[in-house]
């Protein structure tokens, strides 16, 4: 059985010192964690800190971002090499508010996806649709062709060997959150589109999960985990989260 996963993205969020205090809190929980995987993804300046903080615990820790090049003159980004010799393990691509704010590509997307890859990260690879796409019924079209992508540079296997993570774009930081038979629906399209190499795939949702509706969407089959925004900031929140995944 695929074992669960609870990531917790802190995005631009906090200081060296409340990230140190929160990452600290979480590992002397860690109990909590036994049965999960649980990753944190705090602000780049704040890694390092939060690594030692983590260190000795079952708290992974990733990058919200990486660069899809290895290195050179690209002023203020960051190399998955440099994320890897720090002591991540894990990093995010192509989540929505990357595509929607910096015009990430699926391109660009699937090219940092490769570059975690080769630098030894997992990637978590972020798909989904804005409300008007869904209205339309294109879901399935929009989030197809952002998997495709991906396979299309680095193949299906590879791209089995990360993690997949749907969060709708209407259900990120509103508040609104897709029904578990929604969010389902798409796992399990997602999931087909992966044919039998799929089977172990992780496939986690994001889009304001909390300890609220954690449970109903972790009891779906097609849903391994969750990618937690603004509610993985409060530790006991956060601790009540991976603990409902356990328990899904």
């Amino acid at each position: 059985m695929t074992k669960p996963l609870v990531a917790g993205n802190w995005k631009m969020h906090g200081n060296a010192n409340t990230a140190a205090e929160l990452a600290t809190h979480l590992s002397l929980h860690d109990s909590a964690f036994v049965g999960v995987e649980v990753i944190i993804f705090p602000p780049a300046v704040h890694l390092d800190r939060v690594i030692t903080a983590a260190a000795s615990s079952m708290v992974s820790v990733g990058a919200q971002n990486m660069s899809q090049w290895a290195s050179g003159a690209y002023t203020g980004e960051v190399s998955g090499e440099m994320l890897n010799d720090i002591g991540c393990d894990y990093v995010l691509v192509g989540h929505s508010e990357r595509r929607a704010l910096f015009a990430e590509s699926n391109q660009v997307v699937a090219e940092k996806f490769k570059a975690a890859q080769q630098q030894g990260l997992t990637p978590i690879l972020c798909v989904g649709e804005s409300l008007q796409q869904r209205q339309q019924g294109q879901t399935v079209k929009v989030v197809t062709e952002q998997i495709a992508a991906v396979t299309d540079l680095v193949g299906t296997k590879s791209l089995c060997k990360g993690v997949i993570a749907y969060e709708p774009v209407w259900a990120i930081g509103t508040g609104e959150v897709a029904s578990p038979e929604q969010a389902q629906a798409v796992h399990a399209e997602i999931r087909s589109q992966l044919g039998s190499q799929g089977a172990n795939t992780r496939i986690i949702y994001g889009g304001s999960v909390n300890a609220t509706n954690a449970g109903a969407l972790f009891a779906q089959p097609d849903i391994d985990g969750g990618l937690v925004g603004g509610a993985s900031l409060e530790a006991n929140e956060f601790l009540k989260i991976a603990q409902l995944m356990v328990q899904g």
